[in-house]
C-alpha cells in the first residue's frame, strides 16, 4: 500500500483547504515542496520545486510546514488499522505499508475483493492509495508504485517485465546507469546473464532482482504491540466491605507489579476502576512521586482512595491499569528496611491523594553561588537532581528580597541601625564574604555589583544576614538565621 500524498492529505484532514495546497520542508537550506495535493499536481507543480518558483506558477498556493513526526505517527496508526486484514502489517518507508495476506484473503472474498475494500475504506477517509498484490514483497512494491493491481499466482515475472528498472527499489545512481546502457525495463535486465550484471554493477542490483522475482526471501516485520500494563478480576459475588476490596486489590497489584518487574519498569500513574452490580463504575487514580513497582507500598497508598468509594449494591469487577510507566532498572537490595528516600516518596504520594500532587513542591540544589539562585522549586514528582546541598559558609534559614536599613555609611556593619521600624544594636559580627554577580546573566537586583555579606547578631536577639555594596554604599538585610 503506497500513499503518494500522505503528508498533504494528513494535514488537510485537520484543516481542509480548497484549491492547490503544498507541504514545504527545508532541503539544502532552501524551502522546497515536500508534498502536494491533487489540485496542485494538476497545475504542474512537482515535489522538490522551490517555493518561490511554485508561487510564481501558482500564486494562490496554500502552504504549511512539514511535520515528519506527525506523518510517522499517522502512518503507524494506518498500520494498526491494516491489522483488520492481517496481523502481519508493518511500515514500508515513510509513505507505505506492507501486508502479508497469506491465508487471509479468502476471509474477504478473495484478493480482488480485499483490494476494493481497502480502497473504498481509505477513500471515505480522503486518503489516496495505490495498492499492489503479488507473490513477493518486491513485486507488490513495484506494482503499487508503477502499475497498481494484482499479479496472479505464478505470474510475477510476467507482471514485472514491462515495468521500469526503478521498480526494483534501486538507488538513483544505478537507475541512471542502467538507462544509459539501454536497460529500461525489468525484462531487459532478466534477459542478460547474471554474471554480466554482477561485473558491471554491485550485488545490490542482483539482490533486488532476486527479491522481486522470489528467488530470495524477504520478510515482513509487523509492528510490535506496546506493552499493556493492565489486570482485572471478576468476582463471583458482589463485595462491599473495604477489607474485601483491599484483598481483591492486593491480587491485582501483585500481578501488575510482576508485569512491571519483567520489563524493568515502574508505574507513575495507576487507575483503579470498580464496576458495581448496577453497571456503574467508579475510578480511583493514584499518582506516585516516583516510579514504583513494590506491591506492598502501592497497596497501602490506595487505602484512602478505596475508603471513599461508594460500593452501592456491591462491586462485581475490578480493573487496575498503569497508564503512565517509566523505566525503573533493578537495584541492589539491602537489609535496612525502607530507605529514607522511599519513605519520603510515600509521604508525598499520601499528601498528593489529599491535596493533589501538583500542589506539592520540593526544593532542589542548583549550581550557583548567588544565594537566591542556589535552589529551584520543582514539582514533587520531578526526578531528583544528583547533587548535594553545599554552601561554602552557613546560609540563613529564611531568605527574602533585600531590604534596606537606615545606618551611617561604613564598610563594616554599623553599631546601630534601623530595620522594619526597629532600632537595633550590633552585638557581634562574622565576615565578610564577598559574592560577585554572574556576569553572563542579566539581573536587575545585582546591578549594584559586588556584595560583602556579614552575619550580624543584635542585642535584641535577631541574627541577620546583611550585605554592603561598595560601588553604591548602602546596607541591606537579605535573610534571617535561626
Amino acid at each position: 500500500m503506497w500513499f503518494p500524498r500522505l503528508p498533504s492529505e494528513r494535514a488537510l484532514r485537520l484543516r481542509p483547504v480548497e484549491g492547490p495546497f503544498a507541504i514545504i520542508a527545508i532541503q539544502s537550506n532552501h524551502e522546497r515542496l515536500y508534498a502536494l495535493n491533487e489540485a496542485a499536481e494538476r497545475q504542474g507543480l512537482e515535489c522538490g520545486m522551490g517555493v518561490a518558483d511554485a508561487r510564481a506558477y501558482v500564486p494562490d498556493l496554500v502552504t504549511r510546514p512539514a511535520d515528519i513526526d506527525a506523518d510517522r505517527r499517522f502512518l503507524t496508526m494506518l498500520a494498526r488499522w491494516a491489522t483488520r486484514y492481517t496481523p502481519h502489517a508493518g511500515l514500508d518507508g515513510e509513505d507505505g505499508l506492507v501486508l502479508d495476506i497469506t491465508g487471509a484473503a479468502h476471509l474477504f472474498g478473495g484478493e480482488a475483493a480485499m483490494l476494493e475494500d481497502m480502497k473504498d475504506r481509505l477513500a471515505r477517509t480522503r486518503l489516496s492509495v495505490k495498492i499492489g498484490i503479488a507473490d513477493t514483497r518486491g513485486a507488490a512494491w513495484a506494482l503499487a508504485h508503477f502499475a497498481p493491481g494484482i499479479a496472479g499466482t505464478g505470474k510475477t515475472a510476467q507482471a514485472l517485465g514491462p515495468l521500469p528498472v526503478a521498480a526494483l527499489r534501486t538507488d538513483e545512481k544505478t537507475d541512471t546507469a542502467l538507462k544509459r546502457l539501454g536497460l529500461n525495463t525489468i525484462a531487459d535486465l532478466t534477459a542478460l546473464p547474471r554474471a554480466t550484471l554482477a561485473r558491471r554493477f554491485d550485488m545490490a542490483l542482483i539482490e533486488r532482482l532476486d527479491q522481486a522475482t522470489g528467488q530470495r526471501g524477504e520478510t515482513v516485520s509487523p509492528l510490535s504491540e506496546p506493552p499493556h500494563y493492565g489486570v482485572r478480576i471478576m468476582l463471583p459475588d458482589p463485595i462491599g466491605l473495604m477489607d474485601d476490596v483491599m484483598a481483591a486489590l492486593s491480587r491485582l497489584v501483585e500481578r501488575l507489579c510482576q508485569k512491571l518487574k519483567a520489563r524493568e519498569s515502574g508505574a507513575r500513574l495507576l487507575r483503579l476502576t470498580l464496576t458495581r452490580a448496577d453497571s456503574t463504575a467508579q475510578t480511583c487514580e493514584l499518582r506516585l512521586a516516583r516510579p514504583m513497582r513494590e506491591a506492598a507500598r502501592i497497596l497501602s497508598l490506595f487505602e484512602r482512595s478505596v475508603a471513599a468509594v461508594d460500593a452501592g449494591f456491591g462491586i462485581e469487577r475490578m480493573r487496575l491499569e498503569a497508564t503512565s510507566v517509566e523505566n525503573l532498572p533493578a537495584e541492589q537490595l539491602s537489609d535496612s528496611g525502607t530507605a529514607p528516600a522511599d519513605a519520603l516518596d510515600d509521604l508525598i504520594t499520601r499528601l498528593g491523594v489529599r491535596i493533589g500532587i501538583d500542589n506539592i513542591l520540593r526544593f532542589q540544589p542548583v549550581e550557583s553561588h548567588i544565594p537566591e539562585r542556589g535552589f529551584a522549586e520543582l514539582p514533587a514528582t520531578a526526578g531528583r537532581i544528583d547533587m548535594d546541598w553545599h554552601a561554602p559558609r552557613p546560609r540563613p534559614l529564611k531568605l527574602f528580597a533585600p531590604e534596606p536599613v537606615t545606618a551611617a555609611p561604613a564598610r563594616r556593619p554599623p553599631s546601630r541601625f534601623s530595620w522594619r521600624r526597629m532600632r537595633l544594636e550590633t552585638a557581634s559580627t562574622t565576615g565578610p564574604e564577598r559574592i560577585a554577580p554572574e556576569w553572563w546573566r542579566p539581573d536587575e537586583s545585582w546591578r549594584s555589583g559586588l556584595r560583602d555579606y556579614w552575619k550580624v547578631e543584635t542585642r535584641q536577639g535577631l541574627r541577620l544576614w546583611m550585605y554592603h555594596t561598595p560601588q553604591a554604599p548602602g546596607w541591606f538585610v537579605h535573610g534571617l538565621f535561626a
